[in-house]
């Protein structure tokens, strides 16, 4: 089955709420306006409920098949929030709001889900029931994981979950996932660092938390090199170093902070216990106090082997058999989707999103020419597991 005729033509409409909330964006769990305009979407479209408020603010639509209430449910995935940058290109859709954007394609996230709702809707070429999950808070806010807290799964029982989130560089009408681990847990650290300052002229009277920081930047950067299996993957990145306020005053604190990536469980462990160690040792050897703290942030998101095959076969099915990379190298970025994985079986993968800007840049748009393809994905998706 290629694209879907009628939601090829339908694209337009599609594109055009997608380029609504993208000139509406909103952080995190702080999506109201959005959530609205989701919640009302679905409503028009008529299905059987639309639950708001889950997560604070996430959003569930519930569609049954021809033979009303009943058989097994899935559970299709979108996010809703932007992120906090400001939009670097003018466009007629742009960014109404200063310093927020959807840099990361959660609008086109949305309109997808949001079309492949309304079709459904108007064929019910289905047996079973669709849950269609509108998230908050992916961007930090683990708004999986409230929308689970808040009995997400209980509510709305679905035995199988499924999501998927734009690719730039990935040409418009592919698809790419993998079996297995396919995006990273991410996890963050800090360290406080205290010393004893002084007139800069003067260092051996003081002790320095400047030099005893950039100590510990390199020596994090030799706990992946010499500490972790080199056919592993592990990523430990220092992005905040601040000490100081002027030139000639060592100063009394410092400040570092960064995040700790790995697509293994047992790697993810051993990060934090090496970096703790190598904290802790540099500090004693310079003679300064350091205050640790690290937060174990999303998991790593693991496709499910069997649901990552359905997944292929269906993109397949929308894209032709070229079109499709079932064995997609995993990333080192992080995806709250993870906590749904966990608790269901089902598959990430990525829609192409041509050459665009990377994700998160000034510069990112998403390319309304995937809306047709992503849509045919989750249309078809829906429509094999819960056959009419």
């Amino acid at each position: 089955m290629p694209l879907i005729n009628r939601i090829a033509e339908t694209a337009p409409e599609i594109a055009a709420w997608r380029r609504h909330l993208h000139r509406h964006p909103e952080l995190l769990y702080d999506v109201h306006e959005t959530a609205a305009f989701v919640a009302d979407k679905l409503r028009s479209f008529g299905l059987d409920e639309v639950a708001t408020g889950i997560g604070r603010t996430g959003v569930v639509g519930v569609l049954h098949g021809r033979n009303g209430a009943g058989g097994p449910m899935i559970g299709l995935r979108s996010d809703m929030d932007a992120l906090p940058i400001e939009e670097a290109v003018e466009r007629p859709h742009g960014s109404v709001h200063p310093g927020k954007m959807h840099a990361c394609g959660h609008d086109g996230h949305m309109a997808m889900l949001l079309g492949a709702a309304e079709h459904l809707a108007s064929t019910r070429n289905f047996d079973g029931s669709i849950a269609f999950i509108f998230q908050p808070a992916e961007e930090g806010g683990a708004g999986a994981k409230a929308m689970l807290d808040d009995g997400l799964f209980e509510r709305f029982p679905v035995g199988r979950v499924y999501g998927m989130h734009n690719m730039p560089g990935l040409g418009v009408g592919r698809f790419a996932l993998r079996p297995g681990a396919f995006m990273a847990s991410a996890d963050v650290f800090a360290v406080e660092i205290e010393g004893r300052g002084g007139h800069a002229a003067k260092p051996d009277e003081c002790l320095d938390p400047v030099l005893a920081g950039a100590a510990m930047v390199l020596a994090l950067q030799q706990v992946v090199a010499r500490n972790v299996d080199p056919l592993k993957a592990a990523v430990i990145s220092v992005t905040c170093f601040n000490a100081g306020t002027t030139n000639n005053v060592i100063p009394q604190t410092a400040r570092i902070s960064g995040t700790i990536r790995s697509l293994d469980p047992a790697v993810r462990a051993q990060l934090e216990a090496r970096t703790r160690a190598v904290i802790a040792g540099i500090a004693s050897a310079h003679g300064v106090e350091a205050r640790f703290t690290f937060r174990s942030g999303y998991p790593v998101t693991v496709n499910d082997p069997d649901e990552a095959a359905v997944a292929a076969g269906i993109a397949r099915r929308v894209a032709g058999d070229g079109m499709v990379d079932d064995d997609r190298a995993p990333l080192m970025g992080a995806e709250d989707f993870a906590y749904m994985l966990e608790r269901r079986p089902g598959a990430m993968i990525f829609v192409g999103n041509g050459a665009s800007a990377g994700l998160h840049h000034p510069a990112y748009d998403f390319d309304d020419a995937a809306i047709p393809h992503g849509v045919s994905y989750w249309v078809t998706l829906a429509e094999t597991l819960l056959p009419g």
